[in-house]
């Protein structure tokens, strides 16, 4: 897998259903709405979709996901070619599916719809990638080397979600692995276009692409490094999953104690709190923790 998370259950708010209580929110607003679907109203789904990656509460994002999941899906029945809509259920799925779902074949299901409302998304910018998954590497890579700036979004969950798919796949999938140079080639346009994009979260990607083997198995991860160190400075030092990562991909396949035990340490003395990645911080937070109290034994 790419990118590993692990959940910690949290305790719980309004009165211990916090994920009951916004599922009735849901099927009421839903219920209201009577099948029309208004721009408010898709802009609090996008909003909403936003707001829970402030969200310093795990298991809060956690039970109250899928009301939000299903209130994105009623929102598409009534229009299903609406961009920011398929992007907010692309992003939405995805992280669900490789953040909160144990069970593999659920995981990989939610994971294939996240990357098919993404691929629907990026269809509806630019016609000419409706086919991009099929389509022969060479011609793959000529396709993304025409995506402009303003493409980048859509470009961006394309992959993330493709990422996704890959992760929740079995370790036997070879067909999974086999998409990974097309994710890079894709990665690799997003830093063209905008390495500072989502906090230089592309570099965090190739870089565990190239931490993936060591040096004399064709892995790149003096690269991987480079790139993980990249994201790092991009963010300013507030993206810690760039350095859990960097720890996990790197650090562990060169057996850089040193660097690794520095790294973690530095992750759980940071304040997780930074818009846009609370919520992943503080993931990344309860995995530096596992990472470090298993030290020892890897490193030995």
């Amino acid at each position: 897998m790419l990118v590993r998370v692990s959940m910690a259950r949290t305790p719980a708010i309004v009165a211990g259903y916090p994920g009951r209580w916004l599922a009735l929110c849901g099927c009421t607003l839903l219920l209201l709405l009577g099948g029309c679907v208004t721009t408010a109203t898709q802009q609090l789904a996008i909003n909403v979709s936003a707001a829970l990656v402030n969200q310093n509460d795990p298991a809060l994002v956690r039970d109250g996901a899928p009301a939000h999941l299903l209130l994105l899906e009623g929102l598409l029945e009534g229009d299903p070619g609406n961009e920011g809509l398929l992007l907010a259920a692309a992003r939405m799925y995805g992280a669900y599916a490789t953040l909160f779902v144990e069970d593999k074949e659920r995981a990989r299901s939610m994971a294939d719809k996240a990357h098919g409302y993404a691929a629907r998304a990026l269809c509806q910018r630019r016609p000419d990638t409706c086919a991009a998954d099929h389509l022969p590497f060479d011609d793959f890579t000529a396709l993304v080397d025409t995506i402009e700036q303003q493409d980048l979004s859509a470009l961006y969950v394309y992959a993330v979600t493709w990422v996704g798919r890959v992760q929740t796949s079995g370790p036997g999938d070879f067909d999974a692995l086999a998409d990974l140079p097309r994710i890079a080639t894709i990665m690799e346009r997003v830093l063209v276009l905008d390495e500072h994009y989502d906090h230089g979260q592309a570099h965090v990607y190739l870089g565990a692409f190239d931490c993936r083997l060591s040096a004399t198995l064709g892995g790149r991860p003096e690269q991987g490094r480079l790139h993980f160190e990249r994201a790092i400075a991009l963010s300013n030092g507030r993206n810690l999953r760039a350095p859990v990562e960097l720890a996990r991909r790197c650090a562990r396949l060169t057996f850089d104690r040193e660097l690794h035990d520095r790294l973690l340490n530095e992750v759980l003395a940071a304040d997780p709190d930074e818009p846009g990645l609370t919520l992943s911080n503080v993931l990344a937070q309860q995995e530096a923790r596992v990472l470090l109290d298993t030290s020892a034994d890897y490193f030995e």
